[in-house]
């Protein structure tokens, strides 16, 4: 059964249903394979190795934001200084790329031109299976990238052929990104806290 499968009569009424499905497909999402994509990243982080991530349209907005919360929100009070690049935040690039070869090169070309065996690369895609998304999982497999995909509906490639596929189980496209979007937070607050000294997580705001 599909999310949402009839009208509702009022705003409150399916925003009850919106939150418990956002509670649903939250909690389908596999705890030892989060724990696994925290300790990647926090290799990455604490070994100056680069995290690069992508998406498009609000997945895209999500990668952005990442960068944001990653690079800043996890150095607070810790003595990590990650290293995050958003793949869909150049829009000159993108656009050339796109204009000059395909839209469907736009990150793997970036990926190309700066990632090395030891990087991770983290996608953002509902569907799992964006052309352009799905490109820049298989060169980074093939180059010596680790792989975390967030990814709903089926999966798609990209999950398949993630190293960490955190699949959220739903299928409607807004409860998702929002369960994509708390796993960026969760992934920068869960980190930061972990290397924080203990005393601090009190005083401080997350």
């Amino acid at each position: 059964m599909t999310f949402p499968d009839q009208k509702y009569p009022a705003i409150g009424a399916f925003s009850d249903d919106y939150f418990a499905e956002y509670a649903k497909n939250a909690g389908s999402v596999d705890r030892d394979l989060l724990a696994q994509a925290a300790a990647m990243l926090a290799a990455a982080y604490t070994s100056g190795a680069n995290v690069y991530c992508c998406g498009n349209g609000g997945s895209a907005a999500i990668a952005n934001h990442l960068v944001c919360d990653h690079q800043k929100g996890i150095q607070a009070d810790t003595d990590i200084k990650p290293r995050v690049h958003s793949l869909s935040a150049n829009i000159e690039i993108i656009t050339a790329i796109a204009n000059d070869m395909s839209y469907d090169e736009v990150f793997v070309y970036q990926l190309q031109s700066m990632a090395q065996a030891g990087d991770v690369l983290i996608t953002v895609s509902s569907s799992g299976d964006s052309e352009n998304v799905v490109r820049a999982v298989q060169w980074a497999c093939d180059n010596g990238l680790d792989v975390i995909a967030m990814t709903g509906f089926d999966g798609g490639r990209s999950g398949k052929l993630a190293t960490i596929n955190l699949h959220v189980t739903g299928d409607n496209y807004g409860v998702i990104e929002d369960v994509h979007q708390s796993l960026m937070h969760i992934f920068a607050q869960y980190l930061r806290m972990d290397h924080m000294a203990e005393d601090l997580v009190q005083r401080r705001k997350f």
